[in-house]
């Protein structure tokens, strides 16, 4: 999401392949000398993959969101990995932060010159409001990119651009508001070309901010690491040595034993590994998964819980054995899972969820189970 992006450089780059495929799609397929092989794309395939906004907004669909709305799907959606109020947690850095009305005013982020400031927000660096918008779109959440309407679309992005100072509480971002909030970014003046990193005469300064001389002496012999697996991540994910094919010379090494036991000669590790069953993780890979485990990715909560491993949160194992002793367990994690909460397994909070109470009892009822997948 970086604001110094050069999205005119881009957006005309894309425009420009946009039309070559166009005009170079049917004479291709008629000429390739294969019968029955290319076509020229659709209007609606191209449609579909064109979804990139400009920085004059050229691509931007129609539709409105409010910044009410976007709190609600910020909560959702967004603030597990964000922050409720956009100041991140240990996973991402902050979207909002660093930013004054002095900035607002003059359009250029003072502390972005500050070195003793300790980071850079999103808002401290963004200089198109459509490069957030857009990001949104294509990415975001980020287990399930394009998952978001237009509407919440606009809706987060309006949260955010009010998380920032930007925009009122009141304020309705839409295809028709979003060219006033360009010129109330608070770095909208912030973009330059001037480092000559770009070619042609149109793109600022010419001459470049570094002056170095290639050195092609005394250069020191390039190191080659083969392999390293250190200590802590042997069987992390069953045994390497049941989970390749018996085809070749490459075995993997088996990684339930120390490295020094581990490394046995090749026919003997062959052998070994076509008599061995399959391991605990292939066999759970091949069983259909639970209808629980289902619901736990439809609705995002593996986004910050693994199944057996702390992501974010804790693991739905550790939860289940949390709370195995539990005569209500059903009913407290049901609740817990709409209400969210703090405290209870770390400083990081879990937001309220806003799926239903069916959805919220099966997940529940499966991790009062154990959990398993």
């Amino acid at each position: 999401m970086s604001s110094w992006l050069p999205e005119r450089l881009v957006a005309r780059g894309a425009a420009a392949a946009l039309a070559l495929l166009a005009a170079t799609g049917p004479s291709w397929a008629q000429g390739s000398g294969y019968t029955g092989i290319g076509r020229a794309a659709t209007p609606e395939e191209v449609r579909a993959w064109d979804i990139d906004v400009r920085p004059d907004f050229k691509g931007l669909p129609p539709g409105a969101g409010t910044v009410a709305t976007g709190q609600g799907v910020w909560e959702a959606k967004c603030a597990s990995c964000h922050g409720v109020f956009g100041e991140s947690n240990e996973t991402f850095s902050p979207i909002v932060g660093g930013t004054t009305k002095e900035d607002l005013r003059t359009g250029r982020v003072a502390r972005l010159n500050d070195p003793s400031f300790p980071g850079r927000t999103t808002l401290m660096k963004l200089s198109t409001v459509s490069t957030l918008w857009d990001y949104i779109n294509r990415a975001m959440p980020w287990n399930q990119p394009k998952s978001l309407s237009v509407e919440e679309v606009y809706a987060v992005t309006a949260y955010i651009l009010n998380l920032g100072g930007v925009v009122p509480d009141d304020f309705t971002l839409s295809d028709r508001t979003i060219r006033d909030v360009q010129r109330m970014l608070p770095n909208r003046n912030g973009m330059t070309t001037d480092h000559a990193l770009w070619p042609g005469a149109g793109f600022g300064n010419r001459t470049p901010d570094v002056a170095a001389r290639a050195c092609m002496k005394g250069c020191a012999p390039e190191a080659r690491v083969a392999s390293f697996l250190p200590d802590f991540a042997r069987d992390a994910h069953g045994n390497l040595a049941e989970q390749n094919r018996l085809v070749g010379a490459q075995r993997g090494a088996d990684t339930t034993q120390p490295p020094s036991a581990a490394a046995v000669p090749a026919g003997a590790r062959a052998t070994t590994v076509a008599a061995a069953p399959a391991s605990t993780a292939a066999r759970a890979a091949a069983a259909p998964p639970n209808p629980a485990w289902a619901l736990a990715q439809k609705h995002s909560c593996t986004a910050c819980h693994g199944l057996d491993r702390k992501l974010v949160g804790p693991s739905f194992v550790e939860i289940a054995t949390r709370h195995a002793a539990r005569g209500d367990a059903v009913d407290f994690l049901a609740g817990k899972i709409q209400a969210g909460g703090a405290g209870a397994w770390g400083p990081i909070p879990m937001p309220p969820q806003s799926l239903g109470d069916a959805d919220a009892r099966s997940i529940a009822q499966w991790l009062a189970a154990g959990a398993k997948r």
